[in-house]
This record gives structure tokens, C-alpha cells and sequence, in this order.
């Protein structure tokens, strides 16, 4: 027997690549043949991606990006067939993965600090969900995005929440209820993502808008973003209060305090994060 005969199968690639540029997490996924469709593996893998982020004080922004034409068609569909052969039709375990995607979804609103997309290409379902779920988003020209459920026979409600609550209704009920894609352009005019540059550089143009949140007291970040989530579901009177309560806190924040006391020195602040 030949060495080449005896020498065992490669191993899978992973499913997500995770790298550090600089103060960056920036998570990868990887299954371009799956059109990174979001198994239960791959929610697994994200979700304790963020909440190892969470905890690593070298990182201050995440980014997540892609490999392959897509960024990512959204569940596994599949997969999820599969359990149709289980004796509740597969019911449970329907429950099981939309309750590990929402989990994870909300883990990236409240991750202490910011989550950037960057979309190189067609993002539908929960695969839309994802983009509307992260903080910011940068597209590529050639990016398009849809929640084509509908289409199916399954209406994307899960990926409707997140999608809601970043376009106006008017908009969201279309993408909804026609399953149509949208371009990247029309996706920056509705709100769904912040930019839009040249096909091929999206996923350094993320990097370098969450490098630029970066250079930000991480406390200051960290208490602006939670503060922007809860305040957005309550009501005016109550949103106001809320945020008063956190503007005094953060006033007495030691990094409000440099900060401001640069500002009128005319110098660059050095942050201590707290």
C-alpha cells in the first residue's frame, strides 16, 4: 500500500473562522458550498464566538463577514427537513434551532461592544436576520437582500423581528410579503446597512468603520449601546428618563471626565475604559 493510499482523509474545514486584526474580532463564515446557511453547529459556533468576544478585553469591535457568493441563505433547510421523519414531525427540534438562532441573534445586541456586517453578497432569511441583527452593516455593490419565506410556504417571523426593527414598516411588510431581493443601494436608502462600496473590499471597509469605533472608551460604547437598545422599546416619556439616569452615570464615568476635560484643553484623551 502506497504512503498516499494509507494517509488518512483531510479533516473538515471549519465552519468559522475566527482571526484578531488588531483590536478586531472578526468571524468567518465558512460553509460557501452550504452558501453559509446557518446549521446548528454554525449558531452553536457564533454564539460562543460572541460571548467569548464578550469576555476578552483585547477586543473592542467584532466584525462578521463571510466566505463564497453568499453571505448567508439563512437555516439550513436541509437540515431541518430531516427531523420531518421524527415522531412529532420534527416539531421539537424546529423549536430547538429557531430558539438557538433567536438566543444568538440577541447575543450580538447585547454584546457589550459593537458588531459590524460586512455583506459581500446575497443575505436571505435568518441570513438577512444576521445583517439586521448586528449594529452596523457594510454591503457590497453586489450584495442583495430578501426574506423569500413566503415563497415556501414559511414566513420568515423570526427574521421579521430583527428586519423591523431596522426599516420602516411600509418596507419590511414588502420585503415580507413579496420575498423579493433588494440591491445593496436600495438596502442603504431604507436603513438595513451604512454603506455601500466596491465588490471585494467590504470586508476591509468593516473592519476599518469598527476600528473606528475602537479608538472610543470601550465603558462609553459599551453603556451607549445598551442604553440605545432598551430606550428604543420603551415609551418617550419613559425613554427619556431612562436615558437621564444613564447620562448622569456616564457623566461620572472617569472617561467622561478625560474626555471632556480634553475637549476643552484642545488635546487627544486617553481613554482607561471605565
Amino acid at each position: 500500500m502506497s504512503v498516499q493510499a494509507a494517509r488518512a482523509p483531510s479533516p473538515p474545514p471549519p465552519i468559522l473562522l475566527r482571526e484578531i486584526v488588531d483590536s478586531i474580532a472578526v468571524l468567518t463564515l465558512n460553509r460557501p458550498a452550504a452558501r453559509n446557511s446557518l446549521s446548528e453547529a454554525m449558531i452553536g459556533q457564533l454564539h460562543a464566538s460572541l460571548n467569548a468576544i464578550a469576555e476578552d478585553k483585547r477586543i473592542r469591535a467584532a466584525v462578521i463577514a463571510a466566505n463564497g457568493p453568499a453571505f448567508s441563505a439563512g437555516h439550513d433547510m436541509k437540515e431541518l427537513t430531516a427531523r420531518r421523519t421524527d415522531p412529532d414531525r420534527g416539531r421539537a427540534y424546529f423549536a430547538q434551532v429557531m430558539t438557538a438562532c433567536s438566543a444568538m441573534m440577541q447575543a450580538i445586541v447585547r454584546l457589550p461592544k459593537p458588531v459590524v456586517a460586512a455583506v459581500q453578497g446575497i443575505a436571505t432569511a435568518a441570513g438577512c436576520q444576521l445583517v439586521a441583527s448586528c449594529d452596523l452593516a457594510v454591503a457590497s455593490e453586489a450584495a442583495s437582500f430578501a426574506t423569500p419565506g413566503v415563497d415556501i410556504g414559511l414566513f420568515c417571523s423570526t427574521p421579521m423581528v430583527a428586519l423591523s426593527r431596522n426599516v420602516p414598516r411600509k418596507q419590511a411588510m414588502e420585503m415580507l410579503l413579496t420575498g423579493e431581493p433588494i440591491p445593496a443601494a436600495r438596502a442603504r436608502e431604507i436603513g438595513l446597512v451604512n454603506r455601500v462600496v466596491a465588490a471585494g473590499t467590504e470586508r476591509d471597509a468593516a473592519i476599518a468603520l469598527a476600528q473606528q469605533v475602537a479608538l472610543k472608551s470601550a465603558y462609553t460604547v459599551k453603556l451607549g449601546k445598551e442604553a440605545f437598545y432598551r430606550q428604543a422599546e420603551m415609551s418617550l416619556a419613559e425613554a427619556y428618563r431612562y436615558a437621564a439616569e444613564v447620562m448622569t452615570e456616564n457623566m461620572m464615568a472617569r472617561d467622561a471626565e478625560e474626555g471632556i476635560g480634553a475637549f476643552i484643553e484642545k488635546r487627544t484623551p486617553t481613554w482607561k475604559d471605565e
